[in-house]
């Protein structure tokens, strides 16, 4: 069985991350910590969807073989997600930038995508949930 109370959790604390931050938006520290939570959140939702994917194939074990974009283009074909590769790869990266926040133009850009990010979660929880259940 799926366990979505993992991602559910981090999505609920990424939410709270940037309803705080709206309110103090020249808080660092805040800021910083929003950062750390759209990390985790992303990697989650990454490693949920490959789970439920691979739980829901005939042939799991393609999951492992298969690239992001890919595995990506699978989920939004199966109506997973609310968006496509293009959008996901602009997550991809802001993830992959997420080790260089101490500057404070990349800080900005991660923390710019955070609002698309999060309904595209809220998207695949629900669909999820649904699915599981």
């Amino acid at each position: 069985m799926l366990h979505l109370t993992p991602l559910e959790r981090a999505l609920d604390r990424l939410k709270e991350g940037w309803t705080r931050h709206l309110a103090q938006p020249d808080d660092e520290q805040l800021r910083d910590g929003l950062i750390q939570r759209f990390e985790f959140t992303y990697e989650l939702s990454h490693k949920t969807l490959k789970r439920f994917l691979e739980a829901n194939s005939a042939s799991p074990e393609e999951y492992d073989r298969m690239g992001f974009p890919d595995m990506i283009r699978s989920a939004n074909e199966a109506g997973l997600l609310r968006s496509a590769w293009p959008q996901w790869s602009v997550f991809r990266k802001m993830r992959n930038l997420t080790s260089h926040t101490y500057n404070e133009a990349t800080a900005k850009q991660v923390v710019a995508t955070i609002p698309d990010f999060i309904a595209e979660s809220e998207f695949l929880l629900a669909t999820l949930k649904e699915r599981t259940t």
